[in-house]
């Protein structure tokens, strides 16, 4: 008893010194002067929280030894066809039933979801560590910004491209990693997402630098705008060929079906991916390399097209993104939302579809519940990744693999 009490309060200390610079000290400016502020509260919950995790850690490690995560598959099977449509079927009409907030965080989910999709390619069927993704994110919602800007495109016109041109940069990013693995790896993706962070702060006279661009117009229908007015003399609206009143919720209810169509069809071709060849060849690979090249596979193909079609997925939702918001500025596209998108795979469980999308889900609108703890968000964020870590390594759904059992 004694070793776990010593250990507990080691590690609150600890946990004390780390939170201490982030939340127990404060830089506020009283006229001409900085005056350093201190506030020990958070400092003291946040030790104590970690002393009585360390303190019942034995009792709770028997109490979870004895619960073993239900492995699922990547997506219900062929007789559950009909459970999948009532859900799409749910979905879709849920909007039109619903509060415009609720609508919104809902969008921002579907967002999040095809981002950790994604990168459920990259990292989950491939095991290759990608902490850049969110590069592919700006390059997505860039292209459609810049179309606009200088070619005057429209949103339909420029998604194909902006999944192009992700593709691309996620084609050409991975020649330089062919050779790494693990912490080299990461290191390098790290970077890359930092140089195109850069790059759109520092190219002012193409991306605007720091402010970005604005007025970037919302998706049509048909070539039709779904707005009060038209921007072009003459031309008419949806609602006016329609015959319907125009209501500001109707947008927010389009953008939240546009996404759902997204994430659909970005669940759909990476299932059908992982079912194929090319899906065997990236779970090979992430099992091991050495036996995949002695197989007579080629790791330098199966890694491009990991790359290459995670990236594709990240594209269309940067242009979505860019789309929805009306604005695109580097400080949207910062190591943070890499993070998190990681966080979204690594919780929901490695290679299982179904694990992204309840932890995008998770991640997304739990927080949107707590916003008097939202100065907290990422201290309770990386509590909840620690906890994971320790009692259910595999995430929240993880991917059930093939295997056989013997007889005795």
């Amino acid at each position: 008893m004694a070793y776990v009490f010593r250990n507990a309060f080691l590690a609150a200390l600890v946990a004390a010194i780390i939170i201490t610079p982030i939340y127990g000290l404060n830089l506020t400016r009283q006229g001409p002067r900085t005056v350093l502020e201190s506030d020990w509260s958070m400092v003291f919950i946040g030790a104590a929280i970690v002393f009585v995790l360390q303190l019942f850690k034995p009792w709770l490690a028997r109490f979870f030894k004895g619960v073993k995560p239900r492995a699922v598959p990547a997506l219900p099977a062929r007789g559950n066809k009909w459970v999948v449509l009532l859900i799409m079927a749910a979905a879709i009409a849920w909007p039109f039933f619903s509060g415009r907030s609720q609508v919104d965080i809902a969008t921002l989910v579907l967002i999040y979801i095809m981002l950790g999709l994604g990168l459920n390619i990259v990292v989950g069927f491939a095991g290759l560590l990608d902490l850049g993704f969110v590069g592919f994110y700006a390059v997505g919602a860039y292209t459609y910004a810049l179309l606009y800007h200088w070619a005057d495109w429209g949103f339909w016109q420029a998604l194909p491209l902006a999944g192009g041109m992700a593709a691309l940069f996620g084609f050409l990013l991975g020649f330089p990693v062919l050779r790494l693995r693990g912490d080299y790896l990461a290191i390098v993706t790290l970077g890359f997402g930092e140089i195109i962070r850069l790059l759109l702060i520092n190219l002012y006279q193409f991306t605007g630098g720091p402010d970005g661009i604005s007025g970037i117009p919302k998706p049509t229908v048909f070539g039709m705008e779904m707005a009060r007015r038209s921007s072009v003399e003459g031309q008419e609206t949806f609602h006016q060929v329609m015959g319907w009143s125009f209501q500001n919720q109707d947008m927010v209810i389009y953008l939240y079906l546009m996404a759902l169509a997204l994430a659909a069809i970005t669940l759909y071709v990476s299932n059908r991916l992982i079912r194929m060849p090319i899906g065997r060849a990236w779970e090979a690979l992430r099992e091991d390399e050495i036996a995949s090249r002695s197989l007579g596979l080629n790791p330098t193909r199966i890694k491009l097209s990991a790359f290459t079609l995670g990236a594709m997925f990240a594209g269309f939702g940067g242009a979505f993104f860019a789309a929805r918001q009306g604005l695109v500025n580097p400080e949207s596209f910062t190591f943070i939302e890499s993070a998190l998108i990681l966080a979204v795979v690594v919780l929901g469980g490695m290679g299982s579809q179904l694990g992204v999308i309840l932890a995008a889900i998770v991640l997304t609108v739990l927080p949107e519940f707590a916003r008097e703890f939202a100065e907290y968000r990422m201290l309770l964020f990386g509590l909840v990744m620690v906890l994971m870590m320790v009692w259910r390594p595999e995430g929240l759904l993880p991917m059930k693999r093939p295997h056989m059992e013997l007889k005795k």
